[in-house]
């Protein structure tokens, strides 16, 4: 991932990022490793069709043309809405340091606001009165506590935290709505006045182009957004098959910190919570637990941002910035790569595996597997996973057999 220089991207490189993001097979990961490798979206979308055809794809690459991306930058612009671009000024610290951090945030309402040290707070959406008075009241309290409290915007907890972080307006902290779909989506519907408060006196974040209504995969992709911007993810009421439990997965994949409401036993909307205090989720029976937990994450002053240095270091910010090309050497010839494409070809199948795997049983340097994938991901041949893991597609395997 790219260190940045804490400048805002001009409109023009704007429009270059967003043409690589919206190009066929270039998901955040591969964003990031295309921008590491060629220095500039401009360079790595001149690279494009190379780097598919040398992956083995046997038809051109598509990608985004200049029009399809100006057109969804002025709808955002309409809006009143913002791009900020990871590891560039304004973009969330905390976020930019996972490896799928979303190149692009697009923002609508308070961008100051992400500036915030952040907690989530997700849970049902069929809760129970108890359990949204409690995700009230701790959004509250939190929120007076000069956190940023983060959720999803859907019914039943989600909406209670917002509800409790916005207060009066005037709270030290304040609200984020991660959203699964275009920051200009009202979903669910009955959200409207909602949404219409958060825009005023919050922030909505989304990395989905404008006006995309969500659907059930994008959903996976907006939890790790909550986590990502987050010190620790609270879970008030969740059932075993659950969104928030998957919240709570990422978040400590991502090396936050979990913490849950018990409930009884007997209602089915605790069993998730419940399984995660089993686990090692810290127990909330108040604001003061959740302070208490994330009280070696923050600073003495709680309405100052975490130490940036801090976060970056304790999160494996990157900070090698020669390119891949460099870290492979100009040693490695054509044969060699061609030898490295079919033996990692070999070692992937449906099932993820994580990348470091990889790297250890063929024994190539990381730099010529990050290569590779790059080259199979981009020829469509095998795709991306949370927790640095990659598997092949299965078409790819039969079109092999």
């Amino acid at each position: 991932m790219d260190g940045g220089d804490g400048r805002a991207l001009s409109r023009q490189e704007t429009i270059d990022w967003l043409r690589l993001i919206r190009s066929e097979n270039v998901g955040p990961v591969t964003f990031h490793a295309l921008l590491r490798r060629f220095g500039t979206p401009a360079t790595a979308l001149d690279a494009l069709p190379e780097l598919a055809t040398r992956g083995g794809r046997k038809k051109p690459i598509k990608i985004c043309p200049r029009t399809v991306a100006e057109k969804e930058l002025n709808r955002l612009e309409k809006l009143g809405g913002h791009a900020l671009a990871c590891g560039h000024a304004g973009y969330p610290a905390l976020l930019a340091a996972l490896d799928d951090a979303p190149p692009l945030l697009f923002v609508r309402g308070h961008p100051a606001l992400l500036d915030q040290p952040a907690i989530a707070l997700v849970g049902a959406r069929n809760a129970s009165a108890n359990g949204r008075r409690m995700a009230r009241t701790l959004a509250h309290e939190l929120a007076s506590e000069g956190l940023l409290v983060v959720s999803g915007l859907a019914r039943g907890i989600d909406g209670a935290a917002h509800t409790g972080a916005l207060g009066d307006g005037t709270l030290a902290g304040g609200t984020c709505a991660a959203m699964a779909g275009g920051v200009d989506v009202v979903y669910p519907p009955d959200h409207a006045q909602l949404y219409d408060e958060l825009a005023t006196r919050g922030v909505l974040i989304s990395e989905m182009p404008v006006g995309t209504e969500p659907q059930a995969r994008h959903f996976p992709r907006r939890n790790r957004l909550i986590s990502g911007l987050s010190l620790g993810v609270v879970v008030v009421e969740a059932a075993l098959k659950s969104g928030s439990l998957i919240t709570a997965r990422l978040a400590g994949e991502q090396g936050r910190e979990v913490f849950a409401v018990p409930g009884s036993p007997l209602d089915p909307r605790a069993k998730g919570c419940n399984r995660l205090l089993r686990d090692g989720a810290v127990l909330v029976e108040s604001t003061r637990d959740v302070l208490d937990g994330l009280r070696p994450l923050l600073r003495s002053d709680p309405h100052e941002s975490p130490a940036r240095g801090y976060l970056f270091g304790a999160l494996g910010w990157e900070t090698d910035m020669r390119t891949e090309g460099e870290m492979a050497g100009s040693e490695v010839t054509e044969s060699e790569l061609a030898r490295a494409r079919s033996e990692i070809a070999e070692l992937l199948d449906p099932t993820p595996v994580a990348v470091d795997e990889v790297i250890r049983q063929c024994q190539l340097s990381p730099a010529i597997v990050t290569l590779v994938l790059l080259e199979m991901e981009l020829a469509g041949r095998c795709e991306r996973h949370p927790g640095n893991r990659v598997a092949r597609r299965q078409d790819d395997i039969a079109d092999a057999s």
